[in-house]
């Protein structure tokens, strides 16, 4: 299986940003970014289509920006005026054209003063 290869996390002062990145071989009909926060349940950040339609989480409306780069399987997440609810594992996943999802292992982001 393709593996996804994300890098970026770290640690952020609150107002800050973070730069997300994931890549993989191949052209996926769809990229995401996931968090999963410290005993909740995963929930959707962002995701891009092939053809570049975007959805967004209610937490990322107006702060966080989704993208996709000049390599077809590369993903982007720009995340601006960063909160202390932004906590937690940032989870890449690739769907291919014919529904078949592959996850990234995740990347810790952590906002703290």
């Amino acid at each position: 299986q393709a593996q996804l290869t994300e890098s970026g996390g770290g640690l952020v002062q609150p107002g800050g940003s973070l730069r997300l990145s994931c890549s993989m071989p191949g052209y996926p009909f769809r990229m995401s970014w996931y968090r999963q926060g410290p005993g909740e349940q995963r929930e959707l950040v962002a995701s891009i289509t092939a053809v570049g339609n975007i959805t967004y989480g209610n937490s990322a409306k107006g702060r966080f920006t989704i993208s996709r780069g000049d390599a077809r399987g590369a993903v982007y997440l720009q995340m601006d005026s960063m909160k202390s609810e932004d906590t937690g594992v940032y989870l890449c996943e690739a769907e291919s054209f014919s529904g078949q999802e592959r996850w990234g292992q995740g990347t810790q982001v952590t906002v703290s003063s």
